[in-house]
């Protein structure tokens, strides 16, 4: 299952929140503050951002719902999509965080201890509108290589991350990130491996999340079959402007929209 020459290839800015701020982060730690959400938010829209990922990382841990107000300020300045992920872990909590103006709803450690969440709301909301997070490890010991951890990348599961893929698939799902723990925030590039393995288990879109550093990291996860890529630190801290990232994947004969 690989990216169609014709499907355009989508750039979307992640906006961490803790306490209210975006944050970014190296392996899931050592925390920096990146600004406030509406304004990242709307900078990235004017920038040419295709879609925006607004995920709060510590609603799950700290067993508490996505912080509504600030959905709803994203939503006042955004004219783009844009995801929403952390606390979300019913139908309630999900119409919720829709009806605050997002447009589609994240879901990863209720998914995995409750699966039947995911076919819920994609019957409730539709496929397009539910995109299920996976964080993953590198494990030897799995087939695939890697392990899926859930509690904001805290607790081990025990699963092969493409046996989960594969179930994952099976409700009809919009998307899937996979993020991997290991690369997340190192700029070493994307753990290919792990997209790959996303992409050879299900037909939803792929989207690449952890370890963008480079230009030529964004191409290798398209090659790898992401079709749509995420990335924090080089957008927040300017390394990488979206304008070059765009024209720099155009150049290299990737479908992405000018």
């Amino acid at each position: 299952m690989n990216n169609s020459p014709d499907k355009k290839i989508k750039i979307m800015p992640c906006l961490d929140m803790q306490n209210g701020r975006v944050v970014k982060g190296v392996q899931f730690v050592n925390i920096r503050d990146a600004g406030d959400p509406a304004e990242c938010a709307a900078a990235y829209c004017a920038a040419g951002a295709d879609e925006i990922a607004l995920l709060d990382i510590t609603a799950t841990v700290e067993k508490r719902a996505t912080m509504l107000e600030v959905v709803k300020d994203v939503a006042s300045v955004v004219t783009i999509p844009f995801s929403v992920g952390g606390g979300i872990n019913d139908i309630a909590s999900a119409e919720a965080v829709l009806n605050a103006g997002a447009n589609k709803i994240s879901v990863s450690s209720a998914a995995f201890r409750k699966p039947e969440v995911i076919a819920d709301m994609v019957k409730t909301f539709g496929s397009e509108k539910v995109i299920v997070a996976v964080d993953a490890a590198v494990n030897n010991t799995m087939k695939s290589g890697y392990e899926v951890y859930i509690d904001g990348g805290t607790t081990a599961t025990g699963c092969d991350v493409s046996e989960w893929f594969k179930r994952i698939d099976g409700f009809g799902v919009g998307a899937i990130l996979p993020t991997s723990k290991t690369a997340d925030g190192a700029k070493c590039g994307y753990a290919l491996p792990l997209i790959r393995a996303a992409r050879n288990a299900t037909s939803a879109d792929v989207i690449a999340s952890g370890g963008a550093g480079t230009l030529e990291h964004f191409k290798e996860a398209v090659e790898a079959g992401a079709s749509i890529l995420l990335a924090a630190s080089v957008f927040h801290f300017k390394t990488i402007g979206i304008g070059e990232l765009k024209k720099y994947l155009n150049d290299n004969c990737v479908n992405v929209i000018i």
